[in-house]
């Protein structure tokens, strides 16, 4: 894409399209504004949302299991500038059969264009001749592979008894299943009516309209209805249908679990209420309602997904020691930093990821303290340059925060420190007074790394030429590598588990180790640190002496399985083959299919036959990316 250096877009970073709206609008009432500027256009969309863009979607679906279809109708409330005369939208492999006009209930003529050839994700347009309609309703049925969409069985479920389904729309997956304009820069409200098999429970990312149990219909099911009455980007409309039990954690907050996982949800996330708090009193105040949590199935393919009012998680962060509730706070703060203000388009998710890796360690901070922050950071600092050798080092593009879309390997963890050395140089007390503004000036809007810097200038470093240098700023935002002002912290607690390190890998026994009350991020740094050569009697002892392959904690296994990977260590592969077909956690499944087929002839057939076999079990998004690995393609 084009790079635009943030200087010149200084007084057009906020214009707005359609109507003359203001640059600064931080309440929920209304349209929210829509950035014309060049950097602002996204490539992932057939949308043209200056001609004419969507402002409210309303769902009415019925839910099937048998079929493993959703099918029913979206009303679009659609916002055209004046002579426009039609809407166009993102669709992928969804089944029209009608669109009309609210208002009189006139067909419309429609069109779908072809499927885009480079990236399958983006799908086709759908182009609708308005003829006046300011409301269109599409009724249209899902297909079945809908790449949004993850139907499980029962025995994939914790509770081996009903079936499961959730979706997953980040970044671009949600036009498998609603038509609409698909990209985070165009935002949203909603509400939603979903018809489900009696016996199971909805929810979804807003507000309950019929309670936790739903409505009761003639024919047996339940009727579940749900309002977002904020404008939200449309990647976080979410929704998952189960075997759901609700425990409340407080006044605001609760979480949503099938029954055998519940009571060790409430008690790893019991602490939820007290980062609620220790959010708002750092950057503002929380502005969604409630904040509830949804623990999925092995399958769903995220740590945890930021979707408004009730952040989806991954079972793998339950290890009963609360070490891994980082997550949590991480899917709190992005109720600020990517649902509040949003990256517009793909290319700037840094301004997600970044910030809210950045957030996420200001909350762990001022609840568990300045070490346990440290912790966290010091391991982030290590997965970064990791991620930049990787990318190509100092000059590899994928480094680049501002970059194509889908490029990114550095979001999180650059991002989080470009944050951090700012905070560093120009002092803590002032650059949270500038964050804390930021996200209320720009509160419901969305925002790109040109729109960002500009706002630093004018708002924290206006007429201080010296400190804009010695930031770097467009050095850190377009450019490739690490920048020399970099912020490293350094955790005590990791220093001590370096010590055992060095000495293990100096032939000390593995029972001097002593990992005994360990979080995962120690033994995180200890796995990760192991010289990746070792002999079979070494990996044997390392093995039967810490108990890593038939560990309960995903983390462990899935990094001790890389280092048994890498030393084409047999024994360990049937705990990996079982560990693959149970997990669907990318960050967890990836490097192992990496490693595995870096083996050659000993790592390559295992790695086809593992995920032929475990292919049904992962997300559709999932699978395409291990499809890609094994196919040799990354």
């Amino acid at each position: 894409m084009r790079i635009l250096l943030a200087a010149a877009l200084l007084a057009g970073s906020a214009s707005v399209a359609i109507s003359p709206a203001m640059a600064q609008n931080t309440s929920n009432s209304g349209p929210a504004p829509i950035l014309t500027t060049p950097e602002a256009k996204d490539v992932w969309t057939h949308a043209e949302p200056q001609v004419a863009r969507v402002t409210h979607v309303a769902l009415d679906l019925d839910v099937d299991f048998a079929t493993k279809t959703l099918s029913g109708s979206a009303v679009l409330d659609i916002l055209a500038a004046p002579g426009a005369t039609q809407v166009v939208l993102d669709v992928n492999d969804i089944a029209i059969s009608a669109v009309t006009d609210m208002a009189t209930g006139n067909p419309l003529k429609w069109t779908v264009g072809p499927k885009d050839a480079k990236n399958a994700d983006i799908g086709s347009a759908l182009t609708v001749e308005l003829a006046g309609a300011k409301q269109v309703r599409i009724t249209y049925r899902t297909k079945p592979g809908a790449s949004a969409l993850q139907w499980l069985p029962p025995e994939m479920t914790f509770g081996k008894k009903q079936p499961f389904l959730f979706s997953q729309g980040e970044s671009i997956l949600n036009r498998s299943w609603i038509p609409t304009q698909d990209s985070p820069g165009i935002r949203q409200t909603w509400d939603a009516t979903f018809r489900v098999p009696g016996n199971l429970v909805a929810v979804m990312s807003a507000e309950k309209l019929s309670g936790d149990k739903g409505e009761a219909l003639p024919d047996g099911r339940r009727q579940f209805r749900f309002r977002m009455d904020k404008p939200v980007p449309p990647y976080l409309i979410a929704f998952a249908v189960g075997d759901l039990k609700f425990r409340s954690l407080g006044p605001r907050s609760g979480v949503w679990a099938e029954a055998p996982m519940l009571d060790k949800a409430a008690k790893e996330f019991v602490d939820v209420e007290k980062m609620i708090d220790a959010a708002s009193k750092l950057y503002g105040p929380y502005r969604w309602g409630r904040y509830d949590m949804l623990v999925l199935p092995p399958a769903f393919p995220y740590g945890g997904m930021e979707n408004p009012m009730l952040t989806f998680l991954t079972p793998t962060i339950v290890t009963g020691d609360r070490s891994n509730t980082d997550v949590v706070a991480h899917e709190l703060a992005h109720s600020w930093s990517g649902n509040l203000v949003t990256n517009a388009t793909w290319s700037d998710s840094w301004l997600n990821e970044g910030f809210t890796t950045y957030f996420e360690n200001r909350i762990m901070e001022a609840l568990y303290g300045k070490e346990q922050a440290a912790t966290y950071a010091d391991l982030d600092w290590d997965v970064m340059q990791r991620e930049i050798a990787d990318g190509g080092g100092q000059t590899g593009a994928v480094t680049r925060l501002h970059g194509d879309p889908g490029a990114g390997e550095v979001d999180y963890t650059k991002g989080s420190n470009f944050l951090r050395m700012i905070e560093y140089t120009v002092g803590r007390e002032k650059w949270d007074a500038y964050l804390t503004s930021y996200f209320d000036r720009h509160a419901f809007q969305p925002q790109t790394t040109a729109g960002f810097l500009a706002d630093l200038r004018e708002r924290l470093l206006k007429d201080q030429p010296e400190l804009e240098l010695k930031l770097q700023l467009d050095r850190w935002s377009y450019g490739a590598g690490l920048p020399d002002n970099a912020v490293r912290v350094h955790s005590a607690t990791l220093a001590k588990i370096d010590t055992k390190l060095a000495a293990f890998n100096a032939g000390g026994p593995a029972s001097a180790v002593q990992p005994t009350g360990w979080t995962t991020q120690e033994w995180l740094r200890f796995l990760n640190g192991i010289d990746r050569q070792q002999t079979p009697a070494r990996l044997k002892e390392l093995d039967e002496t810490l108990g890593l392959s038939a560990s309960s904690n995903a983390y462990i296994q899935s990094a001790w399985f890389e280092l048994a990977i890498a030393n084409r260590y047999d024994p360990a592969v049937p705990y990996l083959r079982s560990y693959l077909s149970r997990i669907g956690r990318g960050l967890l499944v990836y490097p192992l299919y990496k490693g595995l087929m870096k083996q050659g002839d000993w790592g390559q057939p295992k790695a086809r036959d593992f995920f032929a076999e475990a292919k049904p079990t992962y997300h559709p998004s999932t699978a395409a990316g291990i499809e890609r690995i094994v196919a040799g393609q990354e």
